[in-house]
């Protein structure tokens, strides 16, 4: 395992099968738990409509801030393999899932591989990312595109819906 001096990093969390709110709190504690991972703060869930593929559940979804020592390459590994115990089935892009966890962003890194694109390449477009990303780092940067809080003020919030806040996980002690 890959190990790098510590970066600050966000990921996006996402789901709209089999209970999706539920799903989403505990996503965010299996995050919290991954080794050389600590978590910082996790944003409000929201409820929001489908991208692309519309005929399904509507999503919850949230986005927490982590510190790491983990490279790009096995933090996205670690994710994956929760993916996984969530029941991810990848079939189509856009479709319904148990839970989808996005990279977005790690430090200031910028890159472009097959496996992995940092800042995620269509965060800057969607308001269910940039919304609870506003919420907890309004001044962190993506790329060369600005912060989220100038980026969020850009992008219509149609069909996101504050629904709870993820943050009372760590306020309690289960994050």
């Amino acid at each position: 395992m890959q190990r790098e001096p510590v970066q600050r990093a966000f990921v996006g969390i996402g789901a709209n099968l089999d209970n999706p709110e539920s799903g989403v709190r505990r996503a965010i504690a299996a995050v919290a738990s991954i080794p050389g991972t600590r978590m910082l703060a996790s944003s409000s869930l929201y409820q929001t409509t489908p991208v692309g593929y519309l005929d399904q559940p509507d999503f919850v979804n949230a986005v927490a801030e982590i510190e790491t020592r983990l490279d790009p390459g096995h933090l996205l590994e670690q994710l994956l393999l929760i993916e996984a115990r969530f029941g991810r089935k990848r079939t189509t892009r856009n479709a319904p899932r148990t839970l989808d966890l996005d990279l977005l962003l790690y430090g200031d890194r910028c890159m472009n591989s097959p496996r992995l694109t940092l800042p995620h390449p269509r965060m800057a477009e969607r308001a269910f990312v940039l919304i609870p990303l506003a919420e907890i780092a309004p001044d962190v940067v993506v790329g060369s595109l600005g912060s989220a809080a100038q980026l969020v003020r850009g992008i219509p919030a149609d069909g996101v819906s504050l629904l709870g806040e993820a943050g009372d996980l760590l306020a309690s002690g289960a994050v």
